[in-house]
């Protein structure tokens, strides 16, 4: 990793100084891909058209899930970290605002129609491509990454999506659909592959072997929710690339781990050709990966099951089960 020259940004101290000026505020719809409790706007700046998304722990289950009482995305603007992305990603944010009481205004240009449509669809193959080879260069960019910015840490990130998170966000009368499924998915995913269910909930209950495993691989900074939602492409050609609420140190194929299982019905090739192509891409970028690739990947995908496990069936599910029993099994042993 290159030296990182960070530049801290101004956040403003009321959603009123963010949007000084701003025209024709109104509540806006959730886009089909959005699965957080936050809540959205749209304005125009200066004739420009913008989006408004609020953040915090009492708004968003997925804050609460990942223990984000300081709103990363939040640290992200404000130590001039998201300004040292490579120049190939557009993260499309103008600044921010955070209140007293918590709530972060997040203030971004209007890239809708440069998204990746929603529905389930393949993605272009050309964007995919885009997508693995700039999210290799944003993880060579980051290489050695050290968090010394309280961002996520590396064991939180398994232990948001759990059965535990589901139960405490119905206790809250809380209706956003994930949770709401969270207890009978796990619960189905037991009754189909129940080796695979107890390997992965003693894990989300204790990350501690995994991360241990892990922390012997090379880390990077990661965005951590590549998930076709949060991505697009601009018209000058950069990865749009959204919401960033899993930041953190960790190992590049822990981003891609999750853009395999989040994306799998996306995909315009397989699973195999994705992970290759990645590799192919940061070994162009810079990074030699012999001696570590393997190990992580198998941590990696181990990783990305105890987090959407619970969303597989049928014969995704069984492409997982091979590839992380083993590790599990190892881990726990």
């Amino acid at each position: 990793m290159g030296t990182l020259t960070l530049v801290p940004r101004h956040v403003a101290a009321s959603v009123d100084e963010l949007l000084a000026g701003a025209e024709r505020r109104t509540q806006m719809a959730k886009h089909a891909d959005s699965l957080s409790g936050s809540r959205f706007e749209r304005v125009s700046v200066a004739g420009q058209p913008c989006i408004v998304k609020y953040l915090g722990f009492e708004e968003d289950w997925l804050a609460r899930a990942l223990g984000d009482r300081d709103c990363w995305a939040l640290t992200l603007w404000r130590t001039g970290l998201l300004d040292c992305l490579p120049d190939c990603i557009d993260h499309t944010i103008l600044g921010m605002a955070a209140e007293a009481g918590g709530t972060v205004a997040v203030l971004m240009r209007d890239v809708s129609k440069s998204l990746v449509s929603s529905g389930s669809d393949a993605m272009a193959a050309r964007d995919h491509r885009q997508f693995l080879d700039h999210m290799a260069r944003m993880h060579a960019r980051f290489w050695g990454f050290e968090d010394r910015y309280g961002l996520l840490g590396p064991g939180a990130r398994y232990q948001a999506l759990t059965p535990q998170t589901g139960v405490r966000e119905q206790a809250r009368g809380g209706a956003d659909p994930v949770p709401s499924m969270l207890v009978a998915m796990w619960r189905a995913l037991r009754a189909s592959a129940p080796e695979a269910h107890d390997l992965a909930l003693a894990l989300v209950t204790d990350p501690a072997p995994l991360v241990t495993a892990l922390a012997q691989t090379p880390a990077t900074f990661i965005h951590g929710d590549w998930k076709a939602g949060n991505l697009g492409v601009s018209p000058e050609g950069r990865t749009i690339l959204l919401d960033w609420g899993w930041p953190g140190r960790a190992g590049p194929l822990v981003d891609l781990g999750w853009y395999l299982a989040v994306n799998c019905d996306r995909l315009p090739e397989s699973k195999e050709d994705t992970i290759q192509g990645y590799r192919r891409r940061l070994e162009h970028h810079g990074i030699a990966t012999a001696s570590w690739f393997e190990r992580q990947l198998d941590l990696a995908l181990l990783g990305s099951f105890l987090q959407l496990g619970w969303s597989k069936s049928g014969a995704e599910l069984q492409w997982w089960l091979p590839r992380i029993v083993p590790v599990g099994r190892e881990l726990l042993a």
